[in-house]
């Protein structure tokens, strides 16, 4: 067997990677050493990946840079989510090019989030948050800190902090806590929530969009079904307040082949009845065939 540190990757030399990564090639040099020397062993990337990581983690994660700057051009906080962020995928990737932006990385596994902080500390990325958490304890956290109706009441709940009563004798619900028993601190919903091969979206839609503020974004790298995936999905994505999925189809980098990405946005005003996805249809909301969209 060859030792992963004699693997060359095809692109080490090109002048591609700093044409497509910019500023961010030095940081994710550093990742991309690790990558190549950790990630098989550490169950992060398959064996026949380690010749190609430049294209098939680093660059195909960076396809979404363009789609989170548009998504936040307008914002004045600029909050990234990334869930299920495995070996940094996008997120990583994302938080190296995007260095103005605030990205918390959403992972439920032990050893990916000690492997995502060792990559935070190497690569000195000092605009990333890493948070041991599933997306229904994110999901819950934000909803109880914004005061929203409703919420996430599945298994999470029971990680809970017990709760007590204020001054005037109200009962009041104590933090959401992560899988290390820590309050997550997350306060407000999110600018854009991006993820890499998490889940299809008839799940995904559930677990992403509830964490969106109103006008806000999701942006996920998605195979070729990624289409089939929102008609499969248009009453879940519906439900939680998605409008206008589509998958357009991300350069990678010259000569490569393009990669694609979903994007669903959120819409600007949700009554909630009760549920965190449950979007009124009644005024001047109206469902399109099919549930697709909603204007």
């Amino acid at each position: 067997m060859v030792p992963m540190s004699d693997v060359t990757d095809e692109l080490d030399d090109s002048p591609m990677l700093e044409e497509v990564l910019g500023d961010a090639l030095g940081k994710l040099r550093v990742f991309h050493a690790k990558l190549a020397e950790e990630g098989e062993p550490r169950g992060l990337i398959g064996p026949r990946d380690v010749g190609i990581i430049w294209e098939r983690h680093i660059l195909n994660s960076a396809a979404i840079v363009p789609f989170v700057k548009e998504a936040t051009a307008k914002k004045q906080f600029k909050t990234v989510a990334d869930i299920g962020s495995g070996g940094g995928f996008p997120g990583i990737v994302a938080a190296a090019c995007l260095p103005d932006h605030r990205f918390t990385l959403v992972e439920p596994m032990e050893r990916r989030v000690e492997w995502l902080n060792e990559c935070v500390a190497d690569m000195e990325l000092n605009n990333v948050t890493v948070v041991r958490a599933r997306a229904n304890e994110m999901i819950e956290a934000i909803a109880g800190a914004t005061g929203a109706q409703g919420g996430n009441r599945g298994n999470g709940s029971a990680r809970n902090g017990k709760g007590g009563k204020n001054g005037r004798g109200v009962a009041v619900r104590g933090p959401v806590l992560d899988l290390d028993g820590k309050p997550i601190q997350a306060k407000h919903p999110f600018a854009v929530v991006t993820c890499r091969a998490v889940a299809p979206m008839t799940k995904l839609s559930g677990w992403t969009l509830p964490l969106l503020e109103r006008g806000g974004r999701l942006v996920a790298l998605k195979g070729r079904s990624a289409q089939e995936e929102i008609e499969k999905a248009s009453k879940e994505i519906a439900k939680c307040g998605g409008i206008r999925p589509r998958v357009v189809d991300a350069e990678v980098g010259p000569g490569l082949e393009s990669t694609h990405v979903l994007m669903v946005d959120k819409k600007q005003v949700i009554h909630h009845f009760g549920e965190l996805c449950t979007l009124s249809t009644t005024g001047k909301s109206t469902e399109k065939s099919g549930g697709k969209m909603l204007k």
